[in-house]
């Protein structure tokens, strides 16, 4: 039986993943070989030119069609997937500092919005290639996230206040001042709850509309730098300071296991679309992809510089991401300004 797996998994058919659905806890040992199996069939990397600097952040439209990046340049980037390529097409432009972070709209895959140093944020379609509204907002933005239900867009700036802008009239709705450090911000599947990492190693949860605490969880000894949510709503993930990822499980809010195969803080996370495998990286020179119910390496992506953005395909076993990568042909300290894309297959 596994041989038919294998084959179907290495041309990434659908009876592959419906079966990478299926696998339960208790079949661990069988899916880990699978998708060490999958990997070593498909651990090609090719990467895109996309900007003249460094590349800040990568997100998947929700369809998978398309893969943006934001810039130091403060430009963002759309591609199209084509097989076993980013096809680059369009460069948007209209931010005056750099765009920190990016995030698609979480059921329309038109839709797209760019947070930036220059207190704005911008919501874009690539069906025109224009931004549709410009946000003004009071401080310098680096981090931002769509609601589940899509009505809602949370950004956060150095200052550490949060606000809630409507997504449709463009309205600020709320906006709360923390007095802690306030890393990165997401709202949880079900939309009623609201969380931040902070500089304490806290994770903060806020009930949603309402925004009252709900909980503050010490979840490291330094700082909590990222969060992110497993599609299937069973856990999240932290990255920290201490080089440590930590798995939460949703309902119980308990920590379920550690994951510290890397040495560097933790600056980004990514679940796959199945919630299968997670990916984490820092400023060693590989990504850690794990089986999330064992925590067993699954494999290494090789990097040449820290990592600064992962980010599953929410379709297929892609991994899009971006590193401090310079331009050594020409100018060793000119950044290189690519996005890489893991998992293709090794004979393309």
């Amino acid at each position: 039986m596994n041989s038919i797996i294998f084959s179907g998994c290495l041309s990434f058919s659908p009876n592959c993943l419906l079966l990478l659905r299926k696998f339960k806890p208790s079949d661990a040992v069988a899916l880990i070989t699978l998708l060490k199996e999958l990997f070593r069939g498909h651990s090609k990397t090719r990467e895109f030119p996309a900007h003249s600097a460094k590349v800040h952040s990568v997100a998947w439209s929700c369809d998978g069609r398309r893969l943006a990046s934001g810039s130091f340049d403060k430009t963002a980037s759309v591609f199209l997937l084509e097989k076993d390529r980013l096809v680059k097409e369009n460069n948007y432009r209209g931010h005056g500092d750099s765009v920190d972070q990016l995030c698609w709209h979480p059921s329309n895959p038109d839709l797209f919005v760019t947070a930036s140093g220059d207190k704005t944020i911008r919501i874009w379609d690539v069906r025109t290639t224009k931004c549709i509204a410009t946000v003004n907002t009071k401080g310098e933005n680096i981090n931002i996230c769509w609601s589940p239900d899509g009505q809602t867009i949370a950004v956060g700036n150095k200052d550490d206040v949060v606000t809630f802008i409507d997504a449709k009239t463009h309205r600020s709705k709320a906006e709360e001042q923390f007095k802690f450090e306030v890393n990165e911000i997401s709202w949880n599947n079900d939309n009623n709850m609201f969380f931040l990492t902070n500089g304490n190693g806290c994770i903060n949860i806020l009930s949603y509309p309402e925004l009252k605490p709900v909980q503050s969880i010490n979840a490291h000894p330094s700082n909590c730098i990222c969060i992110k949510f497993d599609p299937m709503g069973k856990y999240f993930a932290t990255g920290s300071a201490d080089a440590l990822v930590s798995l939460w499980d949703v309902d119980e809010l308990v920590c379920v296991r550690c994951f510290s195969r890397l040495d560097w803080p933790v600056r980004t996370l990514s679940f796959s679309h199945d919630g299968k495998m997670l990916a984490s990286a820092s400023e060693d020179h590989f990504i850690d992809i794990a089986e999330v119910e064992t925590g067993d390496k699954l494999w290494e992506v090789q990097c040449e510089s820290p990592t600064f953005t992962v980010a599953w395909h929410p379709k297929r076993p892609l991994l899009a991401f971006a590193c401090d990568d310079k331009d050594g042909k020409y100018d060793s300290s000119r950044e290189a300004g690519t996005v890489k894309l893991f998992g293709l297959p090794n004979d393309s």
